[in-house]
């Protein structure tokens, strides 16, 4: 894969707040979800290698809807951003409606292939991701950890906190290994681009 292809095209096509206005529920489509602090709108931005795609933020939660891309300017193949979970500041009511999108959405859609569940190196595994990665488990879901944020750390930090991860979801019994990954950098986004194709290409 050539650096140019390494990347995806990425065009934006709706933001629901209820199910009612999901696009129609065909094709494949990967949903991308993590903890609110966890870099998801950067890592969107990094696989189409744009910068503005996705709206970034530095106050966590300010995904509030379920927001629907097409990938290669194919309708079929979708690219779904999920709202964080797990930000503490926000409201009891606001976290209930959160968990509430996620779970209705993860219920609902026969097209949906796979997960991409973000954590931050520094901090992966925290209760809520356990939490999350238990229902993909549950609902038979295979997922691809990215470690993000790997440019925080030195190589051997990285590759050790990558060690440990690999035997986190070895007892989890949950398919995909785990990938470094640097929205910032770019590292690991050609690996994570073969990956969501491979998902959403499949027949």
């Amino acid at each position: 894969m050539n650096r140019k292809s390494s990347y995806l095209n990425i065009e934006f096509l709706s933001a629901c707040t209820e199910a009612k206005l999901y696009p129609e529920d065909f094709g494949n489509e990967v949903a991308i979800c993590g903890r609110s602090n966890s870099g998801k709108s950067s890592i969107i931005n990094a696989l189409a290698n744009s910068k503005k795609l996705a709206k970034t933020s530095n106050t966590p939660g300010r995904t509030q809807s379920i927001n629907f891309f097409s990938i290669n300017s194919d309708v079929d193949y979708k690219l779904v951003d999920l709202p964080g979970y797990g930000y503490a500041k926000a409201s009891k009511k606001m976290q209930k409606d959160w968990g509430r999108q996620i779970t209705n959405y993860m219920n609902s859609r026969e097209s949906l292939r796979g997960i991409i569940l973000i954590m931050d190196i520094r901090h992966p595994f925290q209760k809520a991701d356990q939490d999350f990665l238990a229902w993909c488990r549950q609902y038979h879901l295979p997922v691809q950890l990215l470690l993000n944020k790997a440019d925080k750390l030195s190589r051997n930090q990285g590759l050790n906190v990558l060690s440990a991860s690999k035997k986190e979801l070895i007892n989890l019994k949950l398919l995909n290994e785990p990938l470094l990954f640097s929205a910032k950098t770019h590292d690991g986004v050609e690996q994570l681009t073969k990956n969501i194709l491979s998902w959403v290409e499949s027949a």
